[in-house]
This record gives C-alpha cells, structure tokens and sequence, in this order.
C-alpha cells in the first residue's frame, strides 16, 4: 500500500539499502526524520565510499579535472560536470576539503569580473544553462562568498534586463553575447528564443537560494521566471523551439545526473521550490510524475550518460533509485 503522497514504504526501504551509502544518505536527509548525529555518520559514509568518493579520486591537487581552466571541456568529466555531478550527489565542502578547491579553483577561471560562469572564462562564452547550474551546484556544494553573491546578482539582472547593454553595443562593458542575447532567458543556442531549459536551470538556482539572501531584483527575476515557465503547461513543455518544430523528446525522460539537459521533473522541482506546489498549472505534470511510477513505488532511468562521465548510475530503463530519489522528493514537498 502507498502514501497518499506517492512514498511507497517498500520503495523508501529500497532507497535505505546500506550497500548504496550515497543514496541512503541522501534519502535520510530528505525523505526521513533521524537524528543530527545518525544524519552526520551517514553523511561522511556517503563521502568515503560510492559515488562521491570515485569523483573526488580523479580531481587533480589544484582543483580541476582533466585538464586546467575553465573546465567546460571535455563533456561530462571537466570540472564544471563533475561539481555539477557531486552537487547532485549530496557532496559538501564542509566534509571534504577537496571540494573547496575544485569551488575556489573554478570561480577562478569561469567567473568574470561581472559575474558570468562562461565556457571560455570571457564573458562572450556566457550561457544561460551554465549560469544556472553553477549556480546552484555551488550553493548546494556549500559555497557562498562574494564571488557567488556576484554571479547570483548578474544572474538575475540577464533576465531583467536591468544594467546589461543590448547585443549590438559592442563598446558597452556589460552587454549581451551570442549564448545569453537578451532578457528573459533569450538563447542563441535556441535561435534568439526564450530557452525553457536554460530557464530552468536559473530558477532551480533561485529556489535554492535562501529568501532573506534575495534581493528585490532576484525576486522580480524569480516572478518573470515563474511568468515564463507557467505561461505553458509543464507537462506539455511546448516553450519556444528554436530550431524545432516540436519540443525534444528529452522533456519526457527523468534521468540522472541532470546536466544542461532537462526534463519536466526538474521543472517542477524548481516551480515547488519557489512556493508553487498547490498551483494548478502544475496538475498534469504531476499526475505524469505519478502516473510514471511502478506497481512497485519506483522510476525507471529513461535518459542516461553512461560511460561519459566518471560513474555510471544504472541501467537505462530499469528501476533507479536515484531518479525514484527525484521523483519522491517532489512528491513530499507538494504535501
């Protein structure tokens, strides 16, 4: 028998399995009650085995992987992928030191002087997508310092509009490039169209971010975000296409580790997390999110990265506990 609020209690126990001390870590923390010191030990039992052990294995001293700079490249094991992916898997920096470095190592190098995380390090390698993930794999990781408080502020104003030079002021010192050309999420990746992922990514960051740190223009980017991503059904997500005639099948298919692309899951995790779970507009997605789930409490991996980046997390199609771990959060928080 399951939860009215979608926890199956066999499911849950699935997730608590000592053999997988990442997930179970991460399942006590947000689908549980325990204690402080119950929550700690499994914490740093997460950290020394799994997952987030064999991540850390691969970074270099000085806080990259692969190979120094601003870590874009290669795709999915460069630095920016791999703190995406230990974000994602409950990391902290307050645990293991390393974490700090990798932090400290790539605000260094991707982090311009107005705040924008870039590909290139320059500020015309701006993305909206990477803006947003960093931004939020760096808070979750534990780290928030002036740096970030900047990138957060830059963040915010690429979506107002506010005190960023349109793209054709070539002279202006902080204007809009090819990757983030305009106001309210516009992409050149999604041909000069609002891109609903990169959108995505931006408000899962500001959700993330605590209410009394925003300021009053982060909060009228969140409303313009909340604006844009309500102004369609979640669950259709037939936001602008670009070069699209229909929206990717991607939307569809809940996956872990979640990079720059997205599905409705992850847009839902966002508009809950900005205090939209009782909003209608989210129902259908829901009932998909629901409606996913098996006889046995579980979701399957329906988009995967397997053998591109350090650790592979299942077999695709078949039960798995992190995107379950995904898809339970969501529900809980709803209720």
């Amino acid at each position: 028998m399951r939860f009215s609020n979608g926890i199956d209690p066999a499911a849950l126990e699935w997730l608590l399995e000592p053999r997988d001390p990442g997930i179970r870590y991460l399942a006590r923390r947000d689908l549980t009650s325990c204690t402080l010191e119950e929550l700690m030990f499994l914490q740093e039992k997460a950290h020394s085995t799994g997952p987030i052990s064999e991540v850390l294995a691969h970074m270099n001293p000085q806080g990259y992987w692969v190979q120094p700079g601003p870590g874009y490249f290669p795709k999915y094991t460069g630095s920016v992928w791999s703190l995406i992916l230990l974000s994602q898997l409950g990391a902290s920096l307050d645990v293991d030191k390393r974490i700090g470095t990798a932090c400290a190592y790539l605000i260094s190098q991707s982090l311009t002087k107005y705040g924008q995380f870039t590909v290139t390090g320059q500020p015309s390698g701006t993305a909206i997508c990477l803006q947003g993930n960093l931004c939020a794999a760096l808070l979750d990781l534990g780290c928030w310092n002036a740096y970030l408080e900047l990138a957060f502020d830059y963040m915010a104003r690429s979506v107002t509009g506010e005190g960023i030079a349109p793209l054709e002021e070539k002279s202006a010192p902080l204007r809009y490039y090819a990757g983030t050309c305009g106001p309210n999420f516009v992409c050149g990746a999604n041909n000069k169209l609002p891109c609903a992922w990169g959108a995505v990514k931006i408000m899962l960051a500001f959700s993330k971010l605590p209410k009394a740190k925003r300021t009053p223009l982060i909060n009228k980017a969140i409303q313009q975000g909340l604006d844009f991503l309500l102004s369609k059904d979640p669950a259709e997500a037939d936001y602008p296409c670009g070069y699209s005639a229909k929206p990717s099948n991607s939307w569809a298919k809940f996956g872990f580790p979640v990079f720059y692309i997205t599905d409705i899951m992850q847009n839902i995790e966002a508009l809950v997390g900005l205090g939209c779970g009782k909003d209608p507009r989210l129902a259908r997605a829901l009932q998909l999110i629901r409606w996913k789930q098996s006889p046995e409490g579980r979701w399957k991996l329906e988009h995967e990265y397997k053998g591109k980046t350090w650790v592979d997390f299942g077999v695709k199609n078949e039960p798995n506990k992190w995107v379950t771990l995904r898809a339970m959060r969501i529900l809980k928080a709803i209720e």
